[in-house]
């Protein structure tokens, strides 16, 4: 198995990530029924605030990660919102999850940010479970405001 940061070049490794996410996640209406054209997910993959991982075996995406790079404005300084992290299936519990955000913890050093945040949903266990072995919790609530 290969860990790579994706870049403008490896569209088809994104869109296979999305497919993992949309299984992961039990949502393929938003991860599957309007599929994002190439042109915009190059610019997406050319935006240095954008940071994708992906775990890659035998040219197959079984796990990732999509991350946003956050620029706060009351100290120079930036954040990292783990925004999606993911292995399929038949990959999980070998380890992948935890070397993807370990992965992502060396290009947070890289670009000075002071912390990665991350929320999870209270009925997946497993993700908190993790998450705990790794950082410290926070309860915060989430809303979500329609435009």
């Amino acid at each position: 198995m290969e860990l790579i940061r994706l870049e403008k070049t490896n569209l088809e490794s994104l869109r296979q990530l999305n497919e993992v996410f949309a299984e992961a996640f039990e949502d393929p209406d938003t991860h599957l029924s309007k599929k994002p054209s190439d042109s915009y997910l190059t610019n997406l993959l050319s935006d240095p605030n954008f940071i994708a991982l992906a775990a890659i075996e035998a040219d197959k995406t079984i796990g990732g990660i999509t991350a946003y790079v956050l620029k706060k404005y009351e100290q120079e300084r930036s954040e990292i919102y783990l925004y999606d992290l993911a292995v399929a299936l038949p990959y999980r519990r070998q380890g992948i999850a935890t070397s993807l955000i370990e992965y992502l913890k060396g290009i947070a050093k890289e670009i000075g940010a002071w912390v990665i945040f991350v929320q999870a949903d209270q009925e997946d266990v497993p993700a908190i479970r993790l998450y705990e072995s790794l950082g410290t919790k926070e309860a915060p609530f989430h809303f979500d405001i329609q435009p």
